[in-house]
Order: C-alpha cells, then structure tokens, then sequence
C-alpha cells in the first residue's frame, strides 16, 4: 500500500476476502481478523482419577467438591448486570434490591452485591435472561463522533437513543458505550441476556479500532503496547496492533483490544508519548461495520447473520414474527455482517 495516502477502505494485507467485501468508503475498513485470535490447541484428556489409597483420609480442610469461587475480576455489581439486561438505570435498580425486589441464588440480594454469570438471577420472583417474546434484534450503529450513549442527556446533548426505531415491548440496549468523541460501529439489542454476553469480559470478544496519531511508532514503542504499560494503575495493552498507512504526522494504525476500559486506545497511546486525533470502531468480536452504512445511521442485523451470532454465544434464539423496519434499517439479506471467528465457551 503506498505511504502518504489515508485508508481508502481496503483491507490491508492479511484481511479476509469476508471483511473486503465491506470497503468503498475513504474511512479504515473492518474486518482484520486480529494475529491475537487464534484458536484454542486441542487439550489433553485429563489422566484417570485414581482411587485413594486404602486408609487415606483426604487432607484436613478440603473438599474436592467444592467449587471455585469467582474472583473479582469474573464479577459485577448487580445493580450493573440489571442495567445491561434492560431493567432501568442503575440508580433505580439499587432501589429495587434496597426494597428486596432482587433475589440471587434464592436469596434475597443485598445492595453491593456482586454476581457471576454462574448466578441465578430473580426480578420480582421471574428469572432474568430470557429471550424478547416479540423476538430478538440486533442494530449495527455507525455512530458519528460528538454523540453520547447515555439514554438521557441532562445537558440537551444528541444520544444514540434518539433515533432508534420503536419497539413493541422493551427497550434497546447498548451493548458497551463509545466516548464521545470516538464514531464507528456500536450494537444494540432489545435481548439482555445477549448484551451482557457480548459485553462480559469473559466471553472472550476482542475489539478492534482505527486510530490516527499524531506520529509513527518505533519497535520499542510498539513492543511496549504490545506487551502492556501501567496507566492510572491499571495495567493495559494491545492483543495487536498493525501499521495501516500515513503522511506526515497523521498516521493510522488498527489496533485490537480485548476488554473496552474507558478510553484506553488514547490512554496506550499516550503512554509512548502519541496523541490519538481520529479513534473509530470497526469491528466487536465477528462483527463489523459495513462501508454502506452511513454516519449516523443503523442496519438490522438479517436472520442468518441473528441464528450464526446466537449458536456462537450459545444462547437461545426467538426471531421476530414478521419483521418491520423503514429503509434506514432494514436488514441485509445479501451480505453478512460477520466474519469467521474462533469457537467460544462463554461463561458470562
């Protein structure tokens, strides 16, 4: 690819022929499967368990039966797990658990609590994560920079909500936020068992970004986010990063993450010294955005596309009785929106 020319749309070398199909546009495409998603090598069968040796009393204090406990990294707030399910803000559901509406493994749950996807989760007595009865939808955002994901706005500010079509019943939900100023690809569903799924750090969906810097990275800068750098306490890096092409001081680059902190792309390349001036979205796990859809506007994800999706989270599927949806977003049944991606044993 010839230097000193902004992404066109092309996939650079090593993209499949699936996310090419989605160039056209002069933004940085989708779709570059990531070097870091590689599939699991074929364990080895645990030896057979041996009886214990006659008159051996198993260790003092231990119960091989006894599960693991979770630690607090694969845990949430509740309050937080009910919000991505669709149930109201966090603010109001803290006053739900507070007036014992919520219970958790048959316990009535306390406020602060923390949860695993290994909970059993009850909202007024009814178990939650289940499927839409007016059936389960996906929308593919182009979300233009300068648009906020909160629901409501108490500045007046223009939100990801304020244009969605209508459902029948429930409500959609953004599956993980964009800040402010990033644009690209965000999902929403009216299916809350499938945007805590896809958000859980645990399922395993890598993201991955276009990025402009002010800037090229030496080896030494890339070996450094690559193999992580501390920021703010936290330790953050790149599963990968790849050159994508540049002139001058603007230079882009696509870069895989595998949990969406907050502003972490900007946060690594500040840490060596870089200014991001242009962050956009491309791709979340095997999904992308394709070149057709504009700034601003929405594609329901096609039925085919819904079914592939749901078998990979293994998660139930309702599809919608007669879908209804104006031009802006009606669902493409010639491409998909999907790219080949590696088996998961989701536990989220």
């Amino acid at each position: 690819m010839a230097r000193g020319k902004r992404p066109e749309g092309r996939a650079p070398a090593g993209h499949s022929r699936a996310a090419s199909r989605t160039s056209g546009k002069k933004e940085p495409s989708a779709g570059k499967e990531s070097s870091a998603r590689k599939e699991p090598s074929a364990g080895k069968e645990p030896s057979a368990g041996k009886e214990p040796s006659a008159g051996k009393e198993p260790s003092a204090g231990k119960d091989p039966s006894a599960k693991k406990e979770p630690s607090a990294a694969e845990t949430e707030k509740l309050q937080k797990v009910l919000a991505e399910l669709g149930y109201g803000s966090r603010r109001e559901l803290e006053r739900w658990i507070s007036a014992g509406r919520v219970e958790v493994n048959g316990e009535t749950a306390q406020l602060g609590q923390r949860v695993s996807g290994a909970d059993t989760i009850r909202v007024d007595g009814r178990p939650t994560g289940r499927a839409p009865q007016a059936g389960c939808r996906v929308l593919l955002m182009n979300k233009p920079a300068g648009v906020i994901c909160t629901r409501r706005d108490p500045e007046g500010r223009r939100t990801i909500f304020d244009d969605l079509p209508s459902l029948r019943q429930g409500r959609w939900i953004s599956v993980g936020r964009l800040d402010v100023q990033t644009s690209g690809l965000l999902l929403l569903t009216n299916d809350g068992a499938l945007a805590h799924r896809l958000m859980h750090p645990s399922t395993g969906l890598d993201r991955e970004y276009a990025v402009r810097v002010n800037g090229q990275l030496d080896e030494a800068q890339l070996r450094a986010l690559k193999s992580g750098v501390i920021a703010d306490a936290e330790r953050l890096q790149f599963s990968d990063i790849q050159y994508y092409n540049g002139s001058g001081t603007n230079h882009w680059y696509h870069v895989v993450l595998m949990e969406g902190r907050n502003r972490e792309v900007r946060r690594l390349f500040e840490s060596v010294g870089l200014t991001v001036s242009r962050l956009k979205r491309v791709r979340f796990g095997p999904v992308i955005m394709p070149s057709t859809v504009r700034s601003g506007r929405c594609l329901e994800m096609g039925e085919e596309d819904l079914r592939t999706l749901y078998q990979l989270l293994k998660l139930p599927l309702t599809l919608p009785p007669g879908r209804r949806t104006g031009a802006r977003n009606r669902p493409d049944k010639e491409k998909s929106v999907l790219l080949p991606y590696p088996q998961l044993t989701p536990s989220a």
